[in-house]
């Protein structure tokens, strides 16, 4: 590096310059995991409920987690959402919206039409969830509604397998409704 200076000196300069380095990457990687988490989020995908929009396992999504945070009124029948599970706070969901604030479902909980079906009017600040399999999907026939603070985001796409990528558009027309 440069004549006449010490050998302790040029160890502490190439030990400075590593550790800012170090530094530097260490940020950069708090930025990438802030960006993530505020904005976008990949998710493993795993279990039955969701069959056969999604598979039992082995599949990533990608999530807008901005939106839904920062406009829940973007929020739209059929959207399909990831959500703290409101029975155990550290499992997360990924359910599709059936219904907003103000509408009222009809829900029978042995999925056939029988007498125990009843009729909830979903309160303002909460989403009415249910899987795609109701065989075999704990969601708001279960627990009631959501509150929209449970949404952690909304699927964007399948992104792996990459030979089921997919773009999730809302497959959802209201009858008689013209917004």
């Amino acid at each position: 590096m440069f004549r006449g200076q010490p050998e302790w000196t040029r160890r502490a300069r190439l030990i400075l310059r590593s550790g800012i380095i170090k530094s530097l990457h260490v940020l950069n990687a708090a930025c990438a995991l802030h960006f993530l988490s505020t904005f976008g989020m990949f998710q493993f995908m795993y279990g039955p409920s969701m069959l056969p929009t999604l598979a039992t396992h082995g599949e990533i999504a990608f999530e807008d987690r901005f939106t839904v945070r920062h406009d829940p009124s973007k929020i739209q029948r059929g959207d399909l959402l990831t959500v703290r599970s409101p029975l155990d706070p550290r499992r997360i969901l990924c359910k599709r919206v059936i219904g907003l604030p103000g509408d009222v479902v009809c829900v029978d909980p042995t999925g056939h039409r029988a007498p125990s079906t009843e009729h909830v009017l979903i309160p303002r600040g909460h989403l009415w969830l249910a899987g795609d399999n109701a065989a075999n999907s704990k969601d708001s026939r279960m627990f009631g509604p959501v509150p929209i603070g449970l949404v952690e985001g909304r699927l964007v796409a399948r992104v792996w397998p990459l030979s089921r990528f997919t773009v999730f558009r809302n497959p959802t027309q209201v009858l008689g409704y013209d917004p």
